[in-house]
């Protein structure tokens, strides 16, 4: 998504607050009453990015799979429609969330714990994920038939997902986190409202 690229880019720069140098002297505030004192070389003063909660890493351990089923879907488009709507969308939704994944689990390795399992699915069923009967049907799908189960279940997927991001904005601290679920909030509210729009155009 927009905002989380510009995050990425933004991390060639120096992230947090800005260590001191060897030059002018850097006089950090005490306490109310107290007196100040004299930063030391390479301290970091300024604001202290929120410290990491569960919250947090019960997100980034419950999307990279549910973004992984998603990219299942959408990589049986091509094969099975030549709906120039349906590849669209399968487009944007494979080029937004194989990014996500690879900064999620990039960000849980730094913590020390590992990505999901592959198929790490039962967490993550209470948010609009298909299940396997449901994905050999899509499987088997062509034509007008696939379109249609293609846009249900990425609909009903997007707004599990759209659920999680407002749990991760409600409870979460970590601003890496927090910033790819306002990610996933707005782009796939977006995407919902377009994709129930081009299920009505399908033909009945």
């Amino acid at each position: 998504m927009t905002t989380f690229a510009l995050a990425a880019c933004s991390q060639q720069q120096p992230a947090g607050p800005s260590p001191v140098g060897t030059e002018a002297p850097v006089i950090v505030p005490g306490s109310p009453g107290a007196a100040g004192r004299t930063a030391t070389p390479g301290e970091r003063v300024g604001q202290t990015p929120a410290a990491t909660v569960a919250s947090d890493v019960r997100f980034a351990e419950a999307m990279i799979p549910h973004h992984r089923q998603a990219l299942e879907m959408t990589a049986l488009v091509n094969d099975r429609t030549t709906t120039a709507s349906i590849r669209s969308f399968a487009r944007q939704i494979t080029a937004a969330q194989t990014p996500e994944i690879k900064a999620m689990t990039g960000w849980l390795a730094e913590l020390g714990r590992p990505a999901p399992a592959a198929h790490a699915h039962a967490q993550t069923a209470a948010y609009g994920m298909a299940t396997q009967e449901e994905l050999n049907a899509l499987s088997a799908a062509r034509g007008t038939t696939f379109d249609r189960m293609f846009l249900q279940l990425m609909t009903r997927h997007h707004e599990g997902a759209v659920k999680m991001a407002g749990e991760e904005l409600a409870t979460g601290r970590d601003r890496r986190m927090r910033l790819l679920a306002k990610d996933v909030y707005s782009g796939q509210s977006i995407e919902i409202a377009r994709m129930r729009k081009a299920l009505e155009s399908l033909p009945a």
